[in-house]
């Protein structure tokens, strides 16, 4: 499947409707979480581009994933920037292809963060790359997106609550539409 522009948000609800409720790796779907990570970004002030980064950072594990990706990195952050690159300012596919990045990086230069991921987090983490080395730490702070890419990893990391209550997708529809037209 490829997107439409014209389409993308209904080729998204139904990409949500078929594939949002497989799991997440946590207590909640994949559909939850993007909502959760977005309301997040939505509550915190961020602005159009981060709230829909925040909604599709994970749009990768729901496009064509195999059924069994448990033990190999399925690169769904490249998968997604790909996807969203000739529909979305740069601004949002950017933060996207590095949020992985930005895990990796935050492991590497903070112990804290480190040890409070979760087993599921720790697992990707793994097949990731696992932290940085220090000359990819430098990299990565060079990247363009790098701090948006930050912000989005610390959502992500927050969006996983079974107890929070979102708005619906449609909620972000405003949002999106704005960027697409941009």
């Amino acid at each position: 499947m490829t997107f439409d522009s014209a389409q993308f948000t209904a080729q998204l609800g139904e990409l949500f409707a078929r594939r949002g409720h497989h799991p997440y790796g946590e207590a909640i779907s994949q559909c939850q979480h993007a909502l959760q990570c977005a309301t997040l970004a939505e509550r915190s002030g961020c602005d159009d581009n981060l709230v829909i980064a925040a909604l599709l950072h994970d749009i990768g594990h729901l496009h064509e994933v195999p059924e069994t990706a448990e033990n190999h990195d399925s690169r769904h952050e490249q998968r997604a920037a790909e996807l969203l690159r000739p529909l979305l300012p740069e601004a949002v596919w950017q933060p996207i292809r590095l949020h992985v990045a930005a895990k990796r990086y935050l492991c590497a230069t903070d112990p804290a963060y480190h040890a409070a991921l979760s087993p599921a987090s720790r697992h990707s983490l793994a097949l990731q790359g696992g932290p940085f080395a220090p000359r990819e730490v430098t990299a990565f702070l060079r990247a363009p997106f790098a701090q948006q890419a930050l912000v989005l990893r610390r959502l992500d990391d927050l969006g996983k609550d079974p107890a929070m209550q979102t708005p619906p997708l449609e909620h972000f529809h405003p949002r999106l539409e704005r960027l697409l037209r941009a």
